[in-house]
């Protein structure tokens, strides 16, 4: 077999139309080298681009079929080397009959819910080839379903609090206020978690415009005061001219009922609205005022759990009556124990100052979170890959991965359910990497050593591929053609091919259609289409749209050879809030009663002592110490989404001596005999990881942030166990428990560490060396 080429020379090229989760470019080969431009029409494009001029050809990517050498030799099976074996180079077509056969064997013998479909959704922007859309339609169509996942770990406490208490997710949080209101009508933005642009840079189907920042300059300059909870000033630009409250880390409830125990002891609430418009006032309103259980939520009992003075916290509650108040909170603050309480009090909240349902007023989970966030809707559709009915009917929370592979038929509640997590033999992944988006990586090793077979599609090296017993080579976004589109983005986009594929990669869905081949459903798979005339036919639903509208419709080709197509939005007006709030009889909220749920007697009769029937303050279990006396913020990195393409141009340059960079406060290096640049170790009884350190201001002392998305990069003692993650991956630090029983989300926002300088020998740095190849 021949080597693949990986740095072909390429000619010159016209810029070429593409689209990715952070905006749309124009890319082009110009002397060898790809360059990238933002579109003309995005007033604050994402610097995230940049890190596609060197990943096409990156030495670690993927270039041909691998297979572990000890899964190759012995067979599937529980297997603890994973992770640190020798692969195997094979022919694409032994590795797709390994494959087939394979899953024919543990649908056989175990059936489909011994499989799971494991993918994340956020490989590509691009509408057909979604590899979250991919794997679970081939699942579907061969094996008849699999043991799929729900919610997410950015959302999975919120995605269930809120049908209790207000209505869907999408309907709180993308059909609700938008910037234009907020520009025009809001006087406070109260910002629980804050407003980073990094975050409200991306969005999952593509983002052609970037506004937040422009819109947030203009309601400053109009008088608008954003106030930012948060334990980072960067939580907010500077265009915002915010007011920064240091709170500590997870104390938001707190910080949250003090605001309204003012407002209520001083008759500042609005009583009418609440009496009116929600249900479940008094039930809350007793453990408000200490009837319940003898302590009032004021701001004298708030101020020393959320480290403010007392006269801080009621100067605050009382700027808010009277004033066009908006309440958000960041994805960061239910990403944490007991992460469904922020969600339901910052409603309250809202609630009790009759805010709900007004233009820039209220309520707006998540805003500032995503760029679909503050949107207008599209009003056409933009069609997706169909995923097919899944015929197996477990399921679990997503962030309960470890625990269902460790923990086989033991039972675990969720949503007021109990159900048994299901025994996996087989675990398919493509377009994700759980080593980074879950908690304890080694406890997550742990768990997927107990599988039988481990099979990932990926563009490089990640740590999910080098745990993984067969890894097969797909294309990046790049080097396929593909629409990009959002149902909040008026730009449909043309993406174009811009590269052949690296080495032997396939696309997904081609690697799919073979393998359906081999399973006898190629059909079903495919429905008779190629990938060009699965483009040409999702495609339709929107040129249908548009002409049912009487708007210009143009043809495939001519959409195609335009590049770009700007479809018509509608003004969703306040959404169900604005709806419920113009006419409560008439438009009632999708809840048990129709109304705002201040109290829920349903999660109440669910009996969790860890997520009551009101919001409630909640104190955290993985709080600092004294052997781990600091607060780790584990947040979204600002330099790459997630883990894609931590390899990339931007994403390297923003490292230090090649290792992830933390932020702490002078005071707290000065403490430990910390500079500026040095090498430090953060630690807990969980594990270690290595950063490079920066000191800043911008972070309130007794905290240290270290952003997630760092490939992991496991350092061994001779005995083969993990002594700490050399290159930066918070993940190995944080704790992997659920948010509570009724969600189960993911926890991995904050934990406890304690952090030194590293005067050891660094070891080398391997996370983007390829595994080289080996003779079985």
């Amino acid at each position: 077999m021949n080597d693949p080429v990986l740095n072909p020379v390429r000619p010159d090229t016209d810029p070429k139309p593409h689209s990715a989760h952070w905006g749309v470019f124009s890319a082009a080969w110009k002397d060898g080298a790809l360059t990238v431009q933002p579109h003309p029409g995005d007033p604050d494009p994402n610097p995230l681009i940049e890190n596609f001029t060197n990943a096409l050809d990156h030495p670690v990517r993927v270039t041909a079929p691998m297979v572990r050498r000890g899964w190759l030799e012995r067979g599937p099976g529980p297997d603890a080397s994973r992770g640190r074996d020798d692969y195997v180079q094979v022919s694409w077509e032994q590795a797709l009959d390994l494959v087939a056969a394979e899953l024919q064997r543990v649908k056989n013998q175990h059936g489909a819910q011994a499989v799971f479909g494991g993918s994340y959704g956020w490989s590509s922007a691009g509408r057909f080839h979604h590899a979250q859309s991919q794997v679970h339609r081939f699942l579907n169509t061969a094996l008849g379903g699999y043991v799929r996942s729900v919610n997410s770990y950015s959302a999975g406490a919120s995605a269930v609090i809120l049908p209790h208490i207000l209505g869907s997710m999408d309907d709180v949080a993308r059909r609700n206020v938008t910037w234009e209101q907020i520009v025009a009508h809001t006087d406070v933005v109260l910002a629980f978690g804050g407003m980073a642009l990094k975050n409200s840079r991306v969005a999952s189907g593509g983002i052609s415009r970037h506004i937040e920042r422009e819109s947030m300059r203009q309601a400053a300059a109009r008088g608008c005061r954003f106030i930012n909870i948060s334990p980072l000033a960067s939580d907010f630009p500077d265009d915002a001219n915010a007011e920064w409250v240091q709170a500590v880390p997870g104390t938001d409830v707190a910080l949250m009922l003090a605001l309204v125990h003012e407002l209520v002891v001083n008759d500042l609430h609005d009583k009418a609205f609440l009496a009116e418009f929600c249900t479940g006032w008094d039930t809350f309103e007793d453990y408000l005022l200490g009837r319940q259980d003898g302590q009032a939520k004021d701001a004298h009992w708030a101020a020393p759990l959320c480290g403010l003075t007392p006269a801080h916290i009621l100067d605050m509650a009382h700027r808010l009556p009277g004033k066009r108040v908006l309440v958000t909170v960041s994805h960061s603050l239910q990403r944490a124990e007991h992460g469904e309480q922020p969600v339901w009090m910052a409603a309250v909240l809202a609630a009790a100052l009759g805010q709900l349902g007004l233009p820039g007023g209220g309520y707006a989970y998540a805003l500032g979170t995503l760029a679909h966030y503050g949107k207008r809707s599209n009003a056409v559709p933009v069609a997706s890959l169909p995923q097919g009915v899944n015929g197996v009917k477990d399921y679990i929370p997503v962030a309960r991965i470890a625990d269902m592979l460790l923990h086989p038929g033991q039972p675990f509640d969720y949503n007021g359910k109990r159900m048994p997590y299901p025994h996996i033999r087989l675990a398919y992944w493509a377009g994700g990497n759980p080593f980074h988006h879950h908690q304890d990586l080694k406890r997550l090793t742990r768990a997927f050593a107990t599988l039988d077979t481990f099979i990932v599609h990926e563009i490089g090296w990640t740590a999910t591929a080098r745990h993984a017993d067969i890894v097969l080579p797909c294309t990046m976004t790049l080097e396929r053609e593909d629409i990009g589109g959002a149902p909040t983005d008026p730009l449909l986009v043309a993406m174009h091919r811009i590269a052949a594929p690296n080495g032997q990669a396939r696309d997904d869905y081609d690697i799919f259609a073979d393998l359906s081949e081999r399973l006898g459903t190629h059909a079903a798979f495919t429905e008779g289409r190629s990938s060009g005339e699965w483009l040409r036919h999702l495609y339709e639903k929107t040129r249908q749209g548009l002409q049912d509208k009487g708007l210009e419709a143009p043809s495939f080709d001519a959409f195609w050879e335009r590049g770009e197509l700007t479809l018509p939005q509608q003004d969703d007006d306040g959404g169900i809030l604005r709806a419920f709030r113009d006419n409560p009889a008439g438009k009632p909220l999708p809840t048990p009663t129709g109304k705002v749920q201040i109290s829920s007697p349903v999660i109440a009769g669910f009996g969790y002592a860890d997520c009551p029937g009101h919001p409630a303050w909640l104190p955290p279990q993985d709080g600092p110490t004294p052997e781990h006396p600091l607060f780790l913020v584990a947040n979204q990195p600002a330099t790459r989404l997630h883990s894609q393409f931590d390899f990339g141009a931007h994403s390297v340059s923003q490292k230090r001596q090649g290792r992830e960079v933390c932020t702490l406060h002078p005071q707290d290096a000065a403490a430990r005999g910390i500079g500026d640049g040095d090498i430090v170790r953060l630690f807990n009884a969980r594990g270690a990881c290595l950063a490079s350190a920066t000191l800043s201001t911008a972070v309130m002392p007794g905290v240290v942030q270290l952003p997630t998305g760092a490939w992991y990069d496991p350092v061994f003692d001779a005995s083969g166990n993990v002594t700490l993650c050399g290159h930066g991956n918070p993940n190995i630090l944080t704790r992997d428990v659920g948010t509570s029983s009724l969600a189960q989300g993911c926890s991995g926002q904050l934990t406890a560490v304690e952090i030194e300088r590293y005067d050891g020998e660094l070891p080398p740095l391997r996370a983007f060396d390829p595994p080289r190849p080996v003779t079985p």
